[in-house]
């Protein structure tokens, strides 16, 4: 039997994350990325590195794309409706607005390719770990052809509707991303104010009521109050804030803690923590709290 292909346009945090998953599970992986550096990474890990998007969609049938912008997605779109064969299956995992994925989807129509809106849930950690969910939208046969694809690098897949369903599920938990990491940020903080342990802290609360997945996965950065490894950029973060800002605001429904959680996110860019993880807004309140890191209160 050969062994399968999959194609993975965009090699950064998760596009490489994804590609090292597929290869571990046996999948051959072809995968394209502007950088030279991620394309080296990429054959590093065992993949099959290519110089462009017409190479990848000459060896794939199924493309996976992990993109940073809605123009990198409409150039790759306009390359693949050159380029790629009819009934290639599109899984588009990007964060981005609706309207650009429809614009990239319409276009590849005309070819004869199918898109998908496939979003994921997860940090750049989780995906390492295969932690990832995916949110399948768009038409159902595509799906089952692609289906067999996802267990490579997913924990779980759901399909969830027509196309941009899996967008409108990413956005909404995306906002609750956002408030549970300025939240876990601030719960630290607190404690660290009133004296106790940071370490403390994460051991006693992540596994309780109060605990949340995000204070689990950003807590040991907090812990040591070191972001460099970033699992999520906060410059990137802020495409994605504006991206459920934008939604929410066009149905008119009120996200008073999503809007609350912004200024923190907004603050962590203006300190020069742009390339940091987003659980760099501890930082941010510890500013805000007078560096309460290693102080003991008396009691």
């Amino acid at each position: 039997m050969a062994q399968q292909t999959v194609g993975m346009i965009g090699l950064g945090i998760m596009g490489s994350a994804m590609s090292y998953n597929l290869l571990r599970a046996g999948i051959r992986v072809v995968g394209y990325d502007v950088a030279p550096g991620a394309r080296r990474a990429h054959k590093r890990a065992g993949g099959v590195p290519v110089k462009s998007v017409r190479e990848v969609a000459r060896r794939a049938g199924i493309v996976v794309t992990s993109l940073p912008s809605a123009r990198a997605l409409a150039e790759v779109a306009a390359e693949l409706a050159r380029s790629a064969k009819r009934h290639t299956v599109v899984v588009e995992t990007s964060t981005l607005p609706i309207e650009a994925k429809a614009a990239a989807r319409d276009a590849l129509a005309r070819r004869g390719v199918i898109l998908l809106d496939c979003p994921l849930s997860g940090t750049g950690a989780q995906a390492r770990a295969k932690d990832l969910l995916i949110y399948v939208s768009g038409e159902r046969s595509a799906y089952r052809k692609i289906a067999a694809v996802l267990p490579g690098f997913t924990s779980a897949a759901f399909y969830v509707g027509p196309f941009g369903a899996g967008s409108k599920m990413k956005f909404v938990a995306n906002l609750l991303v956002a408030i549970h990491n300025v939240a876990a940020a601030e719960a630290m903080v607190l404690g660290m104010k009133a004296g106790l342990d940071p370490a403390m802290i994460l051991k006693v609360v992540a596994g309780g009521a109060g605990g949340s997945r995000m204070f689990q996965v950003r807590g040991p950065m907090m812990v040591k109050g070191d972001y460099s490894e970033a699992t999520m950029k906060n410059e990137v973060w802020q495409k994605d804030m504006t991206i459920i800002g934008d939604f929410a605001r066009g149905l008119d429904c009120p996200t008073p803690l999503f809007a609350a959680s912004a200024p923190i996110y907004n603050a962590a860019m203006a300190m020069g923590l742009g390339k940091q993880d987003t659980g760099a807004v501890c930082k941010v309140l510890e500013e805000m709290a007078g560096k309460p890191r290693g102080k003991r209160r008396r009691s």
